[in-house]
């Protein structure tokens, strides 16, 4: 039986200042170097708790590459399907943590990497998805090239002619859809996106993905006040299966901004088959968002969040619709106390969040 989780897409180089130190006041200067990126995070997160992944992506053929790939063979994930190239490069993204009213910033230095040069035929992703149970993508690999893009494209039917099941979190990143000249970023996104899509089971997003890559839209809601209005979201989500009638499950992430150190966290998850939606976290049945303060370090935090939801999809105590949603908040509310991209969590440390033990007490 298939139960291995494969992802495909970029993972870079991150480096960051220590603390909550600004770029520009930590250069010249040491700067820490990790590694990370959404379909990578996703596939070391799912790791750390416990199933089997693979990582398909492109890195240069020299020391960073290898490193790069230690780091994941270290991590337990499969780094059979990774194409190392003579050409191209590792790319690079550099982050500021925000504090307070002080947003996080990232400057991404990622043209010509690896992988926005890398053609779609050599990841022969028809023989490298044979027996595999999940295939994660996102909408930041395709962002990046139209190599990049078709590589996406590419890997969406190869797996669905497998009969594999395919998510997709939206992740929209204006900085980067800028390859096809003439094309403002929302519009190159939706042309290509839309032919990503038909291809996916799952879609994960959250409210501004949906405006800017689908086009769909709450009224009267301003994400930037701090306050959602959660009852809106089940139509957003049956919107989008109205566009793409091949979707069975849409999760949408719920983050409420109070400031760059303050979020309120929870998510939706909304079943097709069932027409109806699930909240998570509840109190009292009700819906009750965690209240994150002092966040260490928000970024990868909605990458938790898919590797949280497809763990849970494939683990048969947590597959149904409550229990999923619960566990995908859960772990990625954790993740945001977690300085770096990747979900250190172990499931034990999920699942003793998911019973309400949020009180961080020490454990001797």
């Amino acid at each position: 039986m298939a139960n291995k989780i494969y992802t495909f897409g970029e993972i870079m180089g991150r480096f960051q200042p220590e603390g909550f130190a600004r770029l520009k006041q930590s250069m010249p200067g040491p700067l820490n170097l990790t590694f990370g990126g959404a379909e990578g995070n996703v596939a070391a997160s799912i790791s750390m708790m416990g199933k089997e992944t693979c990582f398909i992506t492109a890195l240069p053929q020299n020391d960073l590459g290898d490193a790069c790939v230690a780091t994941l063979k270290g991590l337990d994930v499969d780094t059979s399907a990774i194409v190392r190239t003579k050409g191209g490069r590792l790319g690079l993204y550099f982050i500021e943590a925000g504090a307070n009213q002080r947003p996080s910033k990232v400057v991404y230095d990622r043209a010509n990497s690896s992988i926005s040069e890398t053609p779609a035929s050599a990841y022969g992703f028809s023989e490298v998805l044979k027996g595999a149970a999940w295939l994660h993508l996102s909408g930041i690999t395709p962002a990046l090239s139209e190599a990049a893009a078709h590589a996406v494209i590419e890997a969406a039917k190869a797996a669905k002619a497998h009969g594999v099941t395919v998510s997709c979190d939206l992740n929209f990143r204006k900085k980067l859809w800028d390859w096809k000249p003439g094309t403002d970023a929302k519009t190159l996104a939706r042309e290509t996106m839309s032919q990503v899509l038909p291809f996916v089971d799952v879609v994960i997003a959250n409210e501004e993905d949906c405006s800017d890559v689908l086009n769909i839209q709450i009224e009267e809601q301003d994400i930037h006040s701090g306050s959602l209005q959660i009852d809106k979201y089940p139509e957003v989500a049956r919107e989008v299966v109205k566009m793409f009638p091949n979707v069975s499950k849409v999760a949408i992430t719920l983050r409420e901004s109070l400031s760059a150190s303050h979020n309120n966290w929870g998510a939706m998850f909304f079943d097709v088959a069932a027409d109806k939606p699930y909240y998570a976290p509840l109190q009292d049945g009700e819906y009750q968002p965690y209240e994150i303060k002092n966040i260490v370090d928000r970024v990868g935090g909605g990458d938790s969040f898919a590797a949280g939801l497809i763990y849970a999809l494939n683990d048969d105590e947590l597959s149904t619709p409550g229990s999923a949603i619960a566990y995908a908040v859960a772990a990625s509310c954790l993740a945001h106390s977690i300085l770096g991209d990747v979900n250190y969590s172990t499931r034990d440390e999920v699942m003793n969040l998911m019973g309400g033990n949020a009180s961080g007490r020490v454990q001797r």
